[in-house]
Formats: C-alpha cells, structure tokens, sequence
C-alpha cells in the first residue's frame, strides 16, 4: 500500500501511532513499526536520560523505522528533543512551538519532520519552515484536536499545501483510512484504536471502559488542561471539566505533577516566568498530570480523566497491533474494491 506517506518515512502500510503520554512507550512503538507502519515515541512524561534510553530500548526492538513526539510548549521539551537529535532519531513529530531549528538539524542527519497542526495557518506555516509532512488533528481526536471535523479539516489542508498530510481525528479501521485518503490524506494515525491494543499498557480497566461505551460518551473542553481537549465522559471527568480550576490550586497542583514526570519544581516554575503570557495554561498542564496518570496507568476513572476520541464506539475489541494493522488494510482493500465496483459501468 504505497502513498507519499510510505515512501516518505520508509513504511509498509500508511497507519501512524501517534505520541500518547504513558501510552506510547517503547515496547508500542516498536510494536507498530515492526507490524508495517510508524510508531511515535512520547516523550512528555520522560526527563532526557529517560528519552535517551526509550530511543535505543526501540531500536533494541525493531530496526525499521519510528519517530519521537516533543510538544515544545512543554517544560523539558527542549532537552527531549536534543536527545532525539543527537540520537538521530528517524522522524520527528513536533507540536505546541516553533520548530524551524528542529527541522533544519534533523534535515542535516537526513530525518524527517511531521509538524502537528490544527488549522491551515499552522499547516502552511510548518510548510514554510520545511516540514516534511503535517500531522493534522480533526475535531474527532483524542486530547488536543482543533475545531474542525476531520472531514472538512483534512481536504482543506490537503489542497493548500504539497507536503502529505497524516489525518488523524476519527481513525480507527479500513473504511476511515480508505475515507482519509479520498480526502486528500496520504495516512492515518489512530491513537484510540491502537491505545487498546493487546501491547498497549493503558490499563486493561480502561481499555474496557473504551469497549463499554459509545461516540456519544466523551467531552470536549477547555477547563481539564487549559487546551480545548476531548476526554471520556465519566462522572469524574464531568466534575473536572465543569468550570475552570483555580490558578491558585492549578498552580500548586502543577508543582506536585512536576515530581511525577522526574522534573524539577523549579525547572517548571522557571517555564512559567519564562512564558508569562502562557502561566495558567501551563498551570493547568500541569495540574492535570495526576489525573491523567490515574486513569491510563491504574485504571482509576473515579479520580482519573482519560483522554480518548470518539472513535471509542468504533472498538469493539482488544486485538494485538498485528491484528488491527492487518485488519486495517485488508478492510481498506474491501472497501475499495467494493467502491470500483458500484463506478464501473
């Protein structure tokens, strides 16, 4: 199955997992990369020792291709990313910053950059700077999606830009990588999908909460990190997005979740001054660590909020990433042999 995706990244099959805090360790990535498609390292919740040996774990599990994602807004971001350069990582898959300095030193070893984005203005800005590919978010997405369904979002991109587009945000079979690609996308990620996975350590509680409810069942706000994201609806999950946390209490909290992903209290209290205008947001980022962990490492959704897209209702089991890959593909076949049939005259 070729597109400019595939040929671009050095991949079998054009499917994406995108970088999932606690979600997409090591032991995933290779996982995926291994099984045909690309698997995208997370480092939000790593201190840069901890990113330098997830990279090499990876490379000890699989020598075909895979990525890291760094949200540069983030605290330690940075230094995450220069671990990944120095390491020469494949691919590179930024978000939340500039990331011109990113693609030029990535460019020098020969890696690839994907830029995240969820508008055109960001999409044609990761252009100019040199991105290779965009990763773009539809309203549909787990966590950080854009305003914009995937169904309007992705062709809008496609036909403003030349780099391929990786659409994710309502993902999670063949019929939706088939419906991507007639939208103009060369691959899909599927975060939701592969998070269930049988390799995926999301907790086996979670991942049955994803299999007992529907499309209907997530909420999408402003007031969990700051960030307008999409979590699953449980009763913990509509208490903490019901009104926005005070700054004061965001603020302690986010010193309490720096001790949680190995950094500093002062490293993150530095990020703050060094953002004023980005203080609660980065508050709240923070804050929302503990609640983020409860739900996808022990399982706890009566005090954990977990993010998840509303492909939720579309999974209906807990296969190996093998499994869903081929699954993937052999469906996306289905469905287009089954599309020439009802054009041919």
């Amino acid at each position: 199955m070729k597109t400019r995706i595939t040929e671009l990244l050095g991949i079998r099959y054009p499917l994406v997992l995108p970088g999932m805090s606690w979600i997409s360790t090591p032991e995933l990535v290779a996982a995926v990369s291994n099984a045909g498609g690309l698997g995208i390292l997370a480092s939000g919740p790593l201190t840069a020792d901890d990113t330098r040996q997830a990279i090499r774990r990876i490379r000890e599990l699989t020598d075909k291709p895979f990525g890291i994602g760094v949200t540069l807004l983030m605290p330690g971001a940075k230094e995450n990313a220069e671990v990944a350069l120095q390491e020469q990582v494949p691919v590179i898959n930024f978000s939340l910053g500039k990331g011109d300095w990113l693609v030029k030193r990535a460019h020098e070893y020969g890696g690839k950059v994907i830029a995240t984005v969820v508008s055109e203005k960001h999409a044609l800005s990761a252009e100019k700077i040199g991105a290779d590919a965009l990763l773009v978010t539809g309203h549909e997405a787990a966590a950080h999606g854009g305003e914009v369904t995937s169904l309007v979002l992705v062709p809008a991109i496609s036909a403003r830009v030349s780099i391929p587009v990786i659409a994710t945000g309502g993902f999670a079979d063949g019929r939706g990588l088939m419906a991507a690609l007639s939208l103009g996308a060369e691959a899909v990620a599927m975060g939701s999908r592969l998070a269930t996975s049988l390799e995926s350590p999301l907790h086996q509680t979670t991942k049955q909460a994803v299999l007992s409810r529907t499309e209907q069942d997530t909420i999408y706000s402003r007031n969990f990190d700051g960030l307008w994201a999409r979590v699953m609806k449980t009763p913990r999950s509509v208490k903490e997005t019901r009104r926005p946390m005070n700054i004061i209490r965001a603020c302690w909290e986010a010193s309490r979740a720096a001790r949680i992903v190995g950094q500093p209290v002062w490293k993150i209290l530095l990020g703050m001054l060094a953002m004023l205008d980005k203080v609660l947001l980065l508050a709240y980022f923070g804050a929302s660590v503990p609640r983020l962990k409860a739900a996808t490492i022990d399982g706890d959704l009566d005090k954990g909020v977990q993010f998840i897209g509303q492909t939720q209702g579309l999974i209906d089991d807990i296969a190996s990433v093998e499994d869903i890959i081929q699954r993937t593909v052999q469906e996306a076949e289905v469905v287009c042999r089954r599309q020439q049939d009802r054009f041919s005259v």
